[in-house]
């Protein structure tokens, strides 16, 4: 074979690795359950939760505690299996966070009782759902 093709062979395979090592650190929506269960093995690896602010009756969100500072925040998630869980996040409440459809916490536990986020991302309304427009004076 000729020294061109030895050369594509290797950077195809090289490719081909890459690839396969970040498939393998491709993230998924996982539990609370899980998370915990990861950090009584030893495993300190952050994991995306996704869910839902807990709210109450009326249907307004309960749980978030902002501390006197403003730098942190903590609030109660509820993952798609229903577990409630506390989560503390180590940076300002993000604009329109209680009018979130969704949440989706990325980190793990440091301690059993409370899960540390490292990042947050919402699911905020659509700004374009539809609505009743009325013209002026009909």
């Amino acid at each position: 074979m000729k020294k061109g093709h030895l050369v594509g062979i290797g950077i195809i395979a090289i490719a081909i690795v890459i690839i396969m090592t970040s498939i393998g650190d491709a993230s998924s929506y996982e539990s609370f359950d899980t998370a915990m269960e990861m950090k009584k093995n030893g495993n300190d690896k952050s994991i995306h939760v996704v869910g839902q602010l807990k709210k109450d009756d009326t249907g307004e969100v309960v749980g978030i505690n902002v501390r006197e500072d403003k730098t942190s925040f903590t609030f109660v998630l509820v993952d798609n299996e229903g577990t409630e869980q506390e989560v503390f996040y180590n940076e300002p409440v993000p604009a329109d966070f209680t009018r979130s459809e969704s949440v989706v916490v990325i980190g793990q536990f440091k301690t059993e009782e409370i899960f540390i986020a490292d990042k947050i991302l919402m699911k905020c309304p659509s700004k374009y759902q539809e609505t009743d427009v009325q013209a002026a004076g009909m």
